[in-house]
């Protein structure tokens, strides 16, 4: 077993973190100890259970990052500070919605980072089993998938590689409450990655722009999964899913209105956001949470 601190000077607050990795059961959370048991894949297929121990105030946040495999320590670490996006001072985001509409919110909810998925494919497949569905029954639904396909370690879940997921039938999830429509879209989407048509981290480094064309090309795929697989998926810092009704349901409150904001007045005010809109649709999502 080998570990690694990493200390940091900025402003993070690693408690919602915590409470956002908790609604997954793949990750494994212990908030009065801090401390998370996360499944990794590394690209040439090893699964290893990584432990994060929190410590420290969010103005000065350290977490210590521990393994069992020392010969893939590097790779898992920097996988780590990716997914914490450990390099981020969110108190320069902070700063830069001093003055504007969203001041209050930034300082009712300091240091709200971008909580990223641990993989890019299990991102994917939890995008599009999301949809359209309420966030209880969601990962309801998620966490049976990855129950019935996955294989377990140490009490960590690790989610069923494309390849397993490619080989089911329609039939397999239909038993599982999916819909047919959501079915056809997590098999077939796993089918193009492993026919080699859809290469999730040669997609990765291409832009947001890019990304969406790509994306929405894919049955089952629109704006809404894109944009969601570049948050959770990249951690990409200027999105704004004003289609979505939990940013509408928190503008709603935030500005006391009698009725949600409409996407197209979503995006026109979020242009003052600019360049940090994720940061906006995360704090926003946080200030309704419960």
């Amino acid at each position: 077993m080998w570990e690694r601190q990493l200390k940091g000077s900025h402003t993070y607050d690693y408690h919602y973190l915590m409470k956002r990795w908790s609604m997954d059961q793949l990750n494994i959370v212990d908030a009065k100890e801090h401390r998370v048991k996360l499944p990794v894949v590394l690209g040439d297929g090893s699964q290893h259970i990584v432990v994060l121990q929190f410590s420290g105030t969010i103005t000065a946040p350290a977490v210590i990052v521990s393994s069992a495999d020392s010969s893939k320590r590097e790779e898992i670490l920097s996988l780590v500070e990716d997914w914490l996006q450990w390099d981020t001072d969110l108190a320069e985001v902070a700063a830069h919605f001093v003055g504007s509409d969203l001041e209050r919110l930034f300082y009712a909810h300091a240091g709200t980072p971008i909580v990223k998925d641990t993989d890019l494919y299990y991102c994917l497949m939890k995008t599009i089993i999301h949809q359209q569905l309420n966030l209880k029954f969601a990962y309801t639904l998620s966490n049976r998938f990855v129950e019935a396909f996955g294989t377990k370690a140490d009490d960590v879940w690790f989610y069923p590689s494309p390849e397993i997921v490619a080989s089911l039938t329609y039939d397999d999830l239909r038993k599982m409450q999916f819909s047919q429509r959501k079915a056809e879209y997590v098999i077939d989407t796993s089918r193009l990655i492993i026919e080699g048509k859809l290469n999730l981290n040669q997609l990765s480094a291409a832009s947001n722009e890019e990304i969406a064309d790509e994306l929405t090309k894919i049955r089952g795929l629109g704006s809404w999964s894109a944009q969601n697989w570049m948050l959770f998926g990249l951690g990409r810092a200027d999105l704004l899913p004003a289609a979505d009704i939990g940013v509408q349901n928190a503008l709603k409150i935030y500005d006391d209105l009698t009725e949600k904001p409409t996407p197209a007045a979503i995006h026109a005010r979020g242009e003052r956001w600019a360049p940090y809109r994720s940061y906006a649709t995360m704090t926003l999502w946080r200030s309704i949470e419960t």
